[in-house]
């Protein structure tokens, strides 16, 4: 179900206010800008970060952070339906015996083409 923007947030065109056609946006504010020129504020926040902590593990440790991290990732994917699945997979084997006979005929052309240029 799609949400709907409440009054206050950011993009509801009820809080633009329109000047001779011209809409201005009630929440942008020169803070969104971006500097001009050299150096700017980019640079200073870049540098007022603060490090991450790096954390000394072992052997095993990295090995069992390695496999947290991949099934974690793993979650994020959108996995296909059966029916997407089979629809996709057919595809690829009809390209694929396309593309080898297409491969076969040529080879088998090619082949023919060079006993006869010498002499086979």
């Amino acid at each position: 179900m799609a949400e709907r923007n409440r009054p206050g947030d950011a993009g509801d065109p009820a809080d633009d206010e329109v000047f001779d056609d011209e809409v201005v946006d009630d929440d942008a504010t020169d803070d969104d800008a971006e500097p001009v020129g050299r150096g700017g504020t980019a640079v200073a926040e870049r540098s007022a970060r603060p490090k991450k902590e790096v954390r000394r593990t072992g052997f095993f440790g990295r090995i069992g952070g390695f496999f947290r991290e991949v099934v974690s990732e793993l979650r994020k994917v959108i996995w296909p339906t059966r029916k997407e699945l089979l629809t996709y997979t057919t595809i690829v084997i009809i390209f694929v015996a396309v593309v080898t006979t297409i491969v076969g005929f040529l080879d088998l052309g090619l082949g023919k083409a060079i006993l006869w240029a010498f002499g086979g």
